[in-house]
């Protein structure tokens, strides 16, 4: 089957485009053709080898962390799907490769395709509602009446963060360029603060969450937002020892995240509020949830641009500038 992937870590030049062998499918897989792979910046950072020590990856590597396609084969254990299923997914983190014209998924990782979607549309939507949907509802229970900041809202979690914050009931603050407060306050943002403009932090208060997408800077200054007992949830790190303990790390590497987080999680309890690090799960029980409030109205896909399969590395490199708004995709099929 024709894929892209890295024989090594380094920048985008290391991306080979190729022939690989058919994934072998166990009991428990589903093997699915992909017709769309939605592109993320996660994909760049596992090339470059950013997550080296959190996921030890064997070479030759896929890329790819999101697909829509079609079930051609399952399992002698798979119960939930049938060949001809139009489904969607984010695989395991050690199980990677949407960027190939197949995948051996585990069941439990998938869920079907939301019926009002075109294939591009679906391949876009599970890493980032996943994100959104732990972020939000699982670690930050976010509740009708509360208040939530979402940083980077033209992104792709922050377009999805914040339609299903509005669908929540919450009070929805984003940081965006000017020219996307349009389209985001049609998403659902109530206040949409212009970062190349305006400070944040002295704009916004008494909030209950902040999603933090950026790091550095802003997730410190996120904390100025917060009321008593608020919670700080990053992706974009440091990672926690919770995080550690979760992925079974040993005692060195959660020595290691403990270090690397201690500024901000000390800050955090000084100012009476907490801070987490979130690294999205597969959960195909998650997207079903998702699918349902897509079909339902409530959440649609934000897609910036679609790339044939042939053009993968310039879809990467596109999103690496970090101009896209909401979600790049690339038609496999």
């Amino acid at each position: 089957m024709k894929a892209y992937f890295i024989n090594r870590y380094g920048k985008s030049d290391v991306i080979t485009s190729g022939d690989r062998p058919e994934p072998v499918l166990r009991d428990d897989d589903v093997l699915v053709q992909i017709h769309a792979a939605g592109v993320n910046p996660v994909d760049n950072k596992i090339r470059a080898g950013e997550f080296k020590l959190l996921l030890p990856y064997k070479m030759p590597l896929i890329l790819g962390c999101d697909l829509a396609g079609v079930v051609v084969r399952i399992g002698a254990r798979v119960r939930r799907f049938k060949v001809g299923d139009e489904v969607y997914a984010r695989p395991d983190d050690d199980r990677i490769g949407t960027f190939a014209e197949f995948i051996a998924i585990k069941e439990g990782s998938l869920a079907l395709k939301p019926a009002n979607l075109t294939m591009e549309e679906a391949a876009s939507i599970p890493l980032v509602a996943l994100t959104a949907w732990q972020t939000l509802v699982e670690k930050g229970q976010l509740k009708k009446g509360q208040k939530v900041l979402i940083h980077a809202g033209s992104g792709g979690v922050g377009t999805i963060a914040i339609q299903l914050a509005r669908y929540i009931g919450a009070t929805v603050a984003t940081t965006a360029s000017a020219a996307n407060a349009d389209m985001l306050k049609s998403l659902g943002a109530d206040i949409v603060i212009d970062y190349k403009k305006d400070d944040f932090s002295a704009k916004l208060n008494d909030y209950d969450l902040v999603l933090d997408t950026q790091g550095g800077d802003t997730l410190k200054k996120s904390l100025s937002v917060l009321k008593p007992g608020g919670k700080l949830i990053g992706i974009a790190g440091p990672p926690d020892p919770d995080f550690a303990r979760q992925r079974g790390m040993n005692g060195f590497l959660r020595l290691v995240m403990g270090l690397l987080s201690y500024g901000i999680r000390k800050a955090a309890r000084r100012s009476g509020a907490s801070y987490s690090f979130h690294f999205m799960s597969a959960s195909g029980q998650q997207l079903s949830e998702i699918g349902k409030l897509i079909e339902a109205g409530h959440i649609r896909p934000v897609v910036d641009r679609v790339f044939p399969f042939e053009q993968t590395r310039q879809a990467l490199d596109y999103v690496e500038t970090g101009r896209a708004k909401g979600k790049v995709v690339v038609k496999v099929r």
